[in-house]
């Protein structure tokens, strides 16, 4: 199996079932229940280490209890965290709300975030590295980075992320161009802008012309809580299995449906093995 750098995020996840749709006004009945491991790096790293990758998460965590939570949580899942800082302050920790039709809505209550960029980062020994961060700065590391890079946006500052593939949910980026929003960030180390749209399945741009679509899975709603970084792990695990972009892609539309189908953050153990058979 592969070497897999995931930069990005891990948290707390509190989550509150609703009782009916979140929206403006309304006013709901909630079921609290127990806090779980979440984040978009962690539920990606998470789902790669079942995948049988050797997986190394670089995040910062608080001096708080939280923290020794979540590292234990990690490694309990087969995440090396041994990349993981810890800086000032509490950890990252999000309040997730949930419907009855499994859409989730996201409060970020903090985040534990380092001063400067990481850059143990070109320490590491990588086949893959996946990049799911709001931090600014990343560019002149990643520009070292001999791996093959995947980078997921929002932001989408230019030159940010200098990366092969570029990752977004159309959900997330409002433009009628979403390859020359992937130039703009990616710079010309583009070669795919891969663009996820829910139900209506995945379209991806190749930097050089064509655009391959793969529908989406049908799947019976449960918690969509993680689905585009389940989709990402998937990606990911293909890529760094040789296959090529439009094999790649039908494979993470399999991870993404499978987490929408099931509670949690992030993709089970048991589903990943189910999705590898």
């Amino acid at each position: 199996m592969a070497r897999i750098v995931v930069l990005g995020g891990v948290a707390s996840d509190e989550v509150i079932h609703l009782t009916g749709r979140c929206r403006e006004g309304a006013h709901l009945d909630g079921r609290l229940a127990r806090a779980r491991l979440g984040g978009g790096g962690a539920n990606t790293a998470v789902a790669l280490a079942a995948a049988g990758h050797q997986v190394t998460l670089v995040t910062a965590v608080g001096e708080d209890a939280a923290a020794d939570w979540q590292l234990a949580r990690l490694a309990e899942r087969g995440v090396d965290t041994s990349a993981i800082v810890r800086v000032p302050g509490p950890s990252t920790r999000s309040i997730l709300l949930v419907d009855p039709e499994g859409e989730r809505t996201i409060v970020n209550l903090g985040r534990a975030q380092e001063a400067e960029p990481p850059h143990r980062l070109l320490d590491l020994s990588a086949d893959l590295v996946y990049v799911r961060s709001r931090k600014l700065g990343l560019a002149p590391l990643l520009k070292q980075v001999r791996a093959p890079v995947v980078a997921h946006i929002p932001p989408a500052a230019p030159g940010l992320f200098p990366a092969g593939i570029v990752l977004a949910s159309q959900s997330d980026i409002a433009v009628d161009d979403p390859l020359a929003l992937a130039r703009q960030v990616a710079g010309e180390r583009l070669q795919w802008m891969v663009l996820t749209r829910g139900a209506a399945g995945v379209r991806a741009f190749a930097d050089g012309g064509g655009v391959l679509e793969v529908p989406a899975v049908p799947v019976a709603p449960v918690d969509s809580t993680g689905a585009g970084d389940s989709f990402a792990a998937g990606l990911c695990h293909a890529l760094a299995g040789g296959l090529a972009m439009a094999a790649a892609l039908r494979e993470a539309v399999r991870w993404g449906a499978a987490k929408v189908g099931e509670e949690g953050s992030a993709l089970s153990v048991e589903s990943v093995r189910r999705l590898l058979k």
